[in-house]
């Protein structure tokens, strides 16, 4: 681990997407995910959702591999299963959903995220986003209203590697021409945002909205519950 030197004037901030600046609406919760399956002849258990979320979540932990769709599709087919799921269209229902994650209309933005977006752009602070997902960053941008509030978008599908690989964001680093002690990283997973960073000398700040992660942490890494704390923060 590269600690960060001795913090001067932070001039870059990059942002994850999904579960940072957006969330999913009904179209993935238990009740989207009994229409995606029902559409597919499968009968799914809605009242097992968040248990099957929870037993799927360690295919997500991170590698820092390539960019592998189907490592996705896996995690959405271990969910279908987890609410009973069976059957040989469970596979494609699983790629149906996958499909649909990138589809901008199924999430809401947090309520916090405009004014603070754009109070941050316009102190001057370079703004980048760095995503796993496979949704198109300028339609995200284009859909809530945030257009050129960034000055880099990177996406796992797009640049190859996925975070915490550090050639994701040193690409970033590169883009805006700032050094890792100068940029700040804000992502809800310590593991693919905060630690990837910081292996490079980049800041990092966990954005737990419930405040409810278990997650062990460094003492010098923050944790947010809302965006609108990010500002004293920098």
């Amino acid at each position: 681990m590269i600690e960060p030197s001795a913090r001067g004037a932070t001039r870059a901030v990059f942002f994850d997407v999904d579960f940072t600046l957006i969330y999913p609406g009904p179209a993935f919760q238990a009740s989207g995910y009994r229409e995606f399956c029902s559409r597919f002849g499968i009968d799914v258990d809605p009242a097992a959702f968040e248990r099957a979320v929870g037993g799927a979540a360690t295919l997500l932990e991170p590698d820092g591999g390539l960019y592998d769709a189907q490592l996705y599709i896996d995690y959405t087919r271990r969910i279908i299963e987890g609410m009973g799921g069976r059957g040989p269209q469970v596979g494609a229902a699983a790629r149906a959903i996958y499909t649909e994650w990138a589809a901008c209309h199924h999430f809401l933005l947090y309520e916090d995220v405009p004014d603070v977006l754009r109070a941050l752009h316009a102190s001057g602070l370079k703004m980048g986003l760095i995503t796993n997902s496979h949704r198109c960053l300028s339609s995200f941008q284009t859909h809530f209203a945030l257009e050129g509030l960034f000055s880099v978008t990177l996406s796992s599908l797009d640049h190859g590697y996925m975070k915490p690989h550090p050639s994701i964001f040193q690409s970033a680093l590169r883009a805006l021409d700032v050094d890792p002690h100068e940029a700040v990283m804000v992502g809800d997973s310590f593991s693919h945002d905060v630690e990837g960073a910081r292996r490079l000398g980049m800041r990092g700040i966990l954005v737990d909205r419930s405040l409810s992660s278990p997650t062990v942490r460094p003492v010098e890494v923050p944790v947010i519950r809302s965006l609108r704390q990010l500002p004293a923060l920098l």
